[in-house]
């Protein structure tokens, strides 16, 4: 009994020590490779935020449309929904349309499996397609805290918790209170008809197929990181029917601040079958 307990404590110290922060800097000379250093804030970020923005704003308008185009069909199915009833098969092509967007929009798909390292449990590969350098391929999912606000009942044993390197803290875990949270705060903020964020990557299929980025594994000595994590602070001309693909919500309903996303960016051209690996931590000098 004792030994299965510590087999099981075993297994889930090695997913989450990458993410332990004085684990990390006890190992800095046996994990250099794992690190991302840069010599300034400035240098952090991969891509101009007007190319993150515009990169977001092509996919969200397809999947846009996408969602248009299923409402439409929805009405004209629905004076005889009664005697249709999908099949398996319709059902999986429904949920698969947003990832068959992001194929056609940006070239590529991403999709969450068994990571390739011993441990790791789940990660996100390029299942069809192939992600240019530069390009955007995932985005970090969660409630936005400040630095003065509450988190730390969300912390318990929650190995999703990103730190940004201004203090700003995302919560991208998808059970417990976290949920609970995020799907409150999202609930508070509307404009109008509007919603101002998506919360369906909390389901098992997300409108937003990007919104997968907390399941990215940290790199070893054996895989470099072959992605980066970039802030990015949503501009104000942010197109407003667009927001409800953004997959972050401010704890706080703090409309003097922009929000804060953070996005996944390939440091290099990533083929089909490859995992996504990023550094966990960076060190600005």
């Amino acid at each position: 009994m004792i030994k299965a307990l510590f087999k099981a404590f075993e297994v889930r110290w090695k997913s989450y020590r990458h993410r332990f922060v004085p684990w990390i800097a006890l190992n800095l000379q046996k994990n250099e490779r794992t690190l991302r250093q840069v010599k300034d804030r400035s240098q952090d970020k991969f891509l101009q935020d007007e190319d993150v923005s515009e990169s977001l704003v092509c996919l969200f308008t397809e999947l846009l449309k996408n969602d248009l185009k299923n409402q439409s069909e929805l009405l004209r199915l629905l004076p005889n929904s009664k005697q249709h009833v999908y099949t398996n098969a319709e059902m999986e092509t429904r949920d698969a349309r947003p990832c068959t967007v992001m194929l056609d929009t940006l070239g590529f798909m991403i999709e969450r499996k068994r990571s390739s390292l011993e441990f790791a449990g789940t990660g996100v590969f390029i299942t069809r397609g192939h992600a240019p350098k530069g390009s955007v391929v995932a985005m970090y999912p969660g409630t936005i805290y400040q630095a003065d606000e509450p988190v730390f009942f969300q912390s318990i044993r929650n190995p999703f918790l990103f730190r940004c390197i201004d203090g700003v803290l995302i919560d991208g875990n998808d059970k417990a209170l976290s949920k609970i949270v995020y799907r409150s705060c999202s609930g508070r903020d509307r404009l109008g008809p509007f919603r101002l964020s998506d919360s369906s990557w909390l389901a098992a299929h997300s409108v937003n197929p990007l919104a997968v980025g907390q399941y990215v594994n940290n790199c070893s000595n054996e895989k470099a990181a072959n992605v980066c994590y970039q802030e990015f602070d949503v501009p104000d001309g942010f197109p407003l029917e667009l927001r409800q693909f953004l997959p972050n919500v401010r704890y706080r309903a703090d409309t003097q601040r922009p929000l804060r996303c953070v996005v996944l960016v390939s440091l290099r051209d990533i083929n089909r079958g490859e995992e996504l690996f990023s550094n966990y931590y960076t060190i600005v000098h």
